[in-house]
């Protein structure tokens, strides 16, 4: 007995001193908010205060050191996010997460952003203030590097720590730009189809943009007022630790509809979620410039931003700028390609990806005039021919540097203009308020004109020399709208209006947001802060109601169960809100993917079904199929003696919707409620062990919205019991510029990506519950309610 209490004393003891020693480590972890530091290459002291949420407001006496300021803020907060997306573009991540990551490595090697990235700072002006205050960004993370604490993460993985350069800028903007693209995960899939089934199949997947329904107005008048490829990159993009655009809403309410008569402006894009979070919120005042700004880790510009005179966002444009290409090798000479009639050299170049606790391994990247080959890089890839990737980010001049210092530092709303020209890639819809009163809606990106009759959808004939001819557009042809006559512009990833009659080719997203948004913002000329915050959390789909009642009307009500009978009642009356005390919903999405699977799944097979309700196409093309008594799908091809039809198709779904939920949820619909199955957990690269995920995710929580309602809590239609929430506003944004000192924004964790700040997560339970905080621009104010660091040189 003695012994065993000898021996539970000294567990105990050894736990305490465990204990003693963590909460010692969490203390010293702890990110510096207010003190005193020295820090080279100042000019001044600089005075930075973190407020309540743990955004810093930078005073600084020029640019220069503000920039260097806020590189060393960023990096205390941030040098682990920063860390992991400098390391994907080039294929780097293997180097400290071994195997696992050698498929994306491999993939995002093959595709050369890093090569294109080299070029871009080589053929950057070094004499520019684009240039030369990012180089003191840059600097300021650097001395971070060297004298900060080093990240758990980075203890936990041994990474050691190394310098950041303005190629790591370049290629974390060129990851996110490969996010932004949706080629990659539909054409395949589409050529697929078109390959192996009759061509009216292709009908209603609208591939002619024919589902496109609510188009984005433009406006000339500018009167100023002062398939296998698709699942394994869909796998690889899966795969990878950092949060992919897929989405956005943005508005901007002209002062003719406000009862300020002052511009609102609104945006939330749409991310997927991840811990630490997509943005950075800093805010930067100089002498000569200020800006309260969103910032991408690693990176020195902020995408979205506002001062007291202007306020920009973004939304994806959607745009097609990424080409599949089916090469024609020469069968004397596999090192050539054929091209028309001539005989080309593919370029070839070989790399090396290290491997954590593994042989380096050799991968061979070969490219024809379009961009690389891409087949080595994929899993499975059993194509017969060459496929190659081209992709505008990579052919087209880099500028993103250039334009992203533009979007912060414009001084009027045509500089804003011509200084957004210069990006090529990624497609863009960028949003613009300013305190005299404009608004505009503008497109980026380097857009051009295949040749008639060539469809982008599908896979291309790179050898034929017709499929890869491209007229490309001068910026002023861009869609746009700049103080249109209805007082307001919007995006919500939708399809625009053509330009010259030309329809730029895209992924659009269907018509349910940008709908909503009109619908709403049309019908009111009294928009205020409350209005339009409400209006940032909405979650109405009119679509999603619209189409249940089609649904129930072909239910056959002879033969119901009381469930089912319940079930329809419950639909009938729903008006399209997701609250979590709702019910329809958990009945209505649960039969979207029931009725898709019974639809589609028979002449895609499972594996490109999987990956087709991943894609855009998946939400384009409900509302069009449901409604065609014809259509060709509803018949299921398995079936050789029995034509199915929609009836038949419809009401199998509808039986199995219910006994699922049944066998999920219980007996009882009233316990079907949305927040038993749409739930949001947000997830660090790390928090898949078991014993780090308490430290690094922030918990499961129910969460209101759902696919394509304004509050865009995204996930994958399945038959799973929980409706996983993948991505959704990234942060919600308001500003009133009659009160722009009392911006309101939130982001769904927290500012700070160290798991020993209090930063950390302190914003979640406001993000979820619908809340927000101030943006705050008044220096008195922030004084009061701030911690204050001095950085000294």
């Amino acid at each position: 007995m003695k012994i065993f209490k000898k021996i539970l004393v000294s567990v105990l003891m050894i736990l305490m001193l465990i204990s003693i020693l963590f909460l010692f480590y969490w203390q010293y972890q702890k990110p510096q908010y207010e003190g005193e530091k020295t820090i080279a290459n100042l000019n001044k002291s600089t005075k930075v205060y973190f407020d309540n949420y743990g955004i810093p407001h930078i005073y600084a006496d020029n640019q220069h050191d503000a920039m260097v300021a806020l590189g060393y803020v960023h990096a205390q907060d941030r040098l682990w996010q920063m860390e992991l997306l400098r390391r994907i573009a080039p294929g780097r991540l293997s180097e400290i997460f071994g195997t696992k990551a050698l498929n994306s490595d491999k993939f995002f090697a093959g595709i050369c952003i890093d090569e294109s990235s080299e070029k871009a700072v080589a053929l950057l002006d070094k004499k520019s203030q684009a240039y030369l205050l990012s180089e003191a960004y840059l600097d300021g993370i650097n001395q971070y590097v060297k004298v900060g604490k080093t990240p758990v993460e980075f203890s936990l993985l041994g990474i050691q720590k190394t310098k950041f350069t303005l190629k790591d800028v370049y290629n974390t903007f060129g990851f996110m730009a490969f996010s932004f693209a949706m080629a990659q995960k539909t054409d395949p899939i589409l050529t697929d189809l078109r390959n192996n089934l009759n061509s009216i199949y292709l009908k209603d997947l609208g591939v002619n943009y024919e589902n496109n329904f609510t188009r984005i107005k433009i406006s000339t008048d500018q009167k100023i007022k002062y398939g296998v490829i698709s699942k394994q990159i869909a796998a690889i993009l899966n795969s990878v630790p950092a949060a992919p655009f897929v989405g956005s809403n943005a508005w901007v309410i002209g002062a003719e509809k406000t009862v300020s008569k002052k511009v609102l402006f609104c945006n939330d894009p749409h991310i997927g979620y991840s811990q630490p979070g997509t943005w950075y919120e800093a805010h930067l005042s100089t002498p000569d410039f200020e800006n309260y700004g969103y910032y991408v880790a690693g990176t020195p510009f902020p995408l979205l931003g506002h001062n007291r005179q202007f306020a920009f966002g973004m939304t994806m444009f959607e745009n097609d700028d990424a080409d599949f290409f089916e090469e024609k090798l020469n069968p004397k000479n596999n090192k050539q390609y054929q091209l028309s009639s001539a005989v080309l050299d593919l370029k070839i170049i070989e790399k090396i990806i290290k491997v954590k606790d593994s042989l380096d391994v050799k991968i061979t990247v070969k490219s024809t005039i379009h961009g690389p080959i891409i087949n080595d890089f994929l899993q499975d890839f059993d194509y017969k021919s060459p496929v190659s990737l081209s992709w505008i980010h990579t052919s087209q001049p880099n500028k993103v540097l250039e334009a992203t210092y533009g979007l912060s530092h414009a001084r009027s709303l045509s500089e804003f203009q011509r200084n957004i020209a210069v990006l090529s890639s990624p497609g863009l819809n960028i949003m613009y308020g300013d305190a005299q009163n404009n608004i505009a809606w503008f497109t980026t990106g380097k857009l051009y004109r295949l040749q008639k009759n060539v469809n982008p959808n599908f896979i291309l004939d790179g050898n034929n020399g017709i499929d890869d001819k491209k007229d490309f557009f001068d910026f002023d042809k861009n869609p746009k709208a700049i103080n249109p006559a209805w007082n307001f512009v919007y995006s919500s990833n939708n399809m625009p209006e053509p330009v010259d009659g030309y329809h730029y080719p895209g992924y659009y997203l269907p018509e349910d947001r940008a709908k909503r948004i009109t619908s709403l913002i049309e019908k009111k000329s009294d928009w205020n802060s409350k209005s339009a915050t409400e209006m940032l959390l909405d979650h109405t789909s009119e679509n999603a109601a619209k189409y249940a009642k089609i649904f129930i009307s072909v239910v056959d009500t002879t033969k119901l169960t009381t469930n089912e009978k319940a079930s329809i009642k419950i639909l009938r009356k729903w008006t399209g809100s997701h609250n979590l005390h709702d019910v329809a919903p958990t009945i209505y999405n649960k039969f979207i993917y029931f009725y898709l699977k019974n639809t589609f799944s028979d002449e895609m097979g499972i594996s490109n079904f999987e990956q087709f309700l991943n894609t855009h196409l998946v939400k384009q093309i409900v509302g069009v199929q449901i409604q065609n008594l014809n259509s060709v799908w509803w018949d299921n091809v398995h079936t050789k003696k029995i034509k199915e039809s929609r009836a038949m198709i419809i009401n199998k779904s509808f039986r199995e919707s219910i006994a699922n939920l049944e066998k999920q949820h219980g007996q009882k619909p009233k316990n079907w409620i949305w927040s038993r199955s749409h739930k949001l957990e947000i997830k660090h690269a790390l928090g898949s062990i078991f014993v780090l995920k308490p430290l690094f995710n922030i918990r499961s929580t129910a969460i209101a919205g759902s696919c394509e309602v304004l509050n865009n809590t995204m996930f994958i239609y399945s038959n799973d019991a929980i409706n996983e929430v993948k991505a959704g506003p990234s942060t919600r944004r308001f500003i009133d510029f009659s009160d722009v000192e009392n911006g309101l924004s939130i982001l769904p964790s927290g500012n700070s990506g160290n798991p020993f700040s209090k930063h950390y997560n302190d914003q979640a339970s406001l993000y979820i519950e619908g809340k927000f905080r101030k943006m705050m621009l008044n220096k008195k104010e922030i004084i009061a309610k701030s911690t204050l660091l001095i950085l000294k040189p």
